[in-house]
């Protein structure tokens, strides 16, 4: 078995074998490229910046149907139990984008949860399509979101018999879980597809003790990130469906406009080759490695909770694999925690005043995670002050009040005012704080005090505020009178 293949992926994995071929190929010199990318894997320009960074087009692939990957994309449908899959370079933002493109017309109306990401608030703008806002459940005891109850999808689509789809996140960005098998029976009984989001699931389904992925669940799309828990490359994501093929209610030929409208015309062979080799690896060695990150997770969770005042929720409806650390009870910022982790060189996914979420992946180990559960403990520790009330994130809590469609707020004139005078007017721009991306703000809403306050607290705590005009918050982008 070859060193760069380890676990013997490539009897499964065309792409990823292609991959493995030409880049021993170029390193004995038996290639020489005469195509992009401009690089031409020669490290005299940039150094080994470039390795592994093959094309699809004129690399992996012979010129003619690109039968590698569509016999990849083939493997990996069946693998989720569907007909229809396409793999994205564009990350899950392209995908999101893709499936809203597939689902309406423009002016057309859409169910969505209203802490969707804002990739596909994005593909709502691109589509033209008109959201109805449900919200999620919130966990009063940390002030987490949770899944949308059926019950609001179902009346919903009551009250707009026009709708076109069900659009959600499941599972949310701190690993939480709604009942999915409710929301696609209140889809499916309004004649509309259930399409989930669910970026932060690329490993669910490959072992009993993780929840079933969404499609198992009943979902009709299913967006997956193989970048974010899989041993992906950055960019790696995959759009999954159910089609009219196998009597879904998805239309496999808009499915395919949608995608390629966005898609790139050089995409990387090195991403598309990295989830081919992601998903052998799932199918072939997921169990045992899915269940060697478990009992990472509850090693580290275990020494966590010994600290007093930390809190690491779960629960049956959670992501086992996912480590959410909650800080209120410690009086410790997250973002103090944060910087003092940084300086003793660790990164993590996501902090913010309240709330720490390292990533742990199977590409982890005990030496590893040991060293950044002491840094943790050592850090809260030495930021530890008086406990305070759990507050909610903007990003799970807010409810828009919808001045015009977004797609009209997108497309308007928009001016800067100070953020005193944007009280009351239509926002012309999206602002969310990143991680997650949740929008607080999006184009069409009515613009709060309230809202101006939640973003400018998160500021001050030294969150980023993104894809605002002006980060500062001291003026708004809103749409001309």
């Amino acid at each position: 078995m070859p060193r760069n293949d380890p676990l013997g992926l490539a009897d499964d994995a065309p792409l990823f074998a292609a991959w493995l071929r030409m880049t021993a190929d170029v390193t004995a010199g038996r290639t020489r490229f005469f195509s992009i990318p401009g690089h031409k894997q020669n490290h005299r320009l940039v150094g080994p910046l470039v390795d592994g960074d093959l094309p699809l087009y004129a690399g992996l692939e012979a010129p003619g149907p690109l039968a590698l990957l569509t016999d990849a994309e083939q493997r990996a449908a069946r693998a989720w139990g569907v007909d229809w899959c396409r793999f994205s370079v564009g990350g899950s933002t392209h995908a999101n984008q893709a499936v809203a493109l597939a689902v309406g017309r423009p002016g057309d109306t859409v169910i969505v949860s209203r802490t969707l990401h804002r990739s596909m608030l994005s593909g709502l703008i691109l589509a033209g399509l008109r959201p109805v806002w449900v919200y999620p459940e919130l966990d009063e005891q940390h002030g987490l979101p949770g899944g949308v109850p059926p019950a609001a999808v179902a009346e919903a689509l009551h009250r707009h018999p026009e709708a076109k789809a069900v659009l959600v996140g499941d599972p949310s960005y701190v690993g939480t879980s709604g009942d999915l098998e409710g929301l696609a029976d209140a889809a499916h009984a309004a004649g509309v597809p259930l399409v989930v989001d669910g970026a932060w699931a690329a490993h669910f389904g490959f072992r009993p003790d993780y929840p079933q992925h969404a499609l198992a669940r009943g979902a009709d799309a299913l967006v997956i990130s193989a970048h974010k828990t899989l041993p992906a490359m950055n960019q790696a994501a995959l759009l999954l469906a159910r089609t009219t093929r196998e009597g879904g209610l998805l239309d496999p030929a808009r499915l395919e406009r949608g995608f390629e409208t966005g898609h790139t015309t050089s995409p990387s062979g090195a991403v598309l080759a990295s989830i081919d080799a992601s998903r052998a690896l799932l199918q072939h060695h997921g169990e045992r490695l899915l269940g060697d990150l478990l009992g990472l997770r509850r090693r580290a969770a275990e020494k966590l909770r010994s600290v007093s005042g930390l809190e690491v929720p779960t629960g049956p409806a959670a992501d086992p694999a996912k480590l959410v650390i909650r800080l209120p009870g410690t009086g410790a910022s997250g973002l103090r925690v944060d910087q003092r982790l940084r300086a003793a060189g660790f990164t993590i996914e996501m902090a913010d005043r309240d709330t720490l979420i390292p990533m742990l992946t199977m590409a982890d180990d005990v030496v590893a995670v040991d060293a950044l559960v002491t840094s943790i403990v050592a850090a809260v520790e030495a930021e530890r002050g008086p406990a305070r009330p759990i507050s909610r994130s903007p990003a799970w809590s807010t409810v828009p009040v919808t001045g015009m469609a977004p797609r009209e707020a997108f497309f308007a004139t928009h001016e800067s005012v100070d953020a005193t005078a944007a009280v009351g007017r239509v926002s012309g721009e999206l602002v969310a704080p990143y991680p997650p991306g949740v929008p607080v703000l999006a184009p069409g809403e009515m613009i709060t005090a309230e809202t101006v306050d939640e973003l400018r607290r998160i500021a001050k705590e030294g969150g980023r505020i993104a894809y605002a005009a002006d980060p500062s918050l001291r003026t708004f982008q809103v749409v001309r009178d």
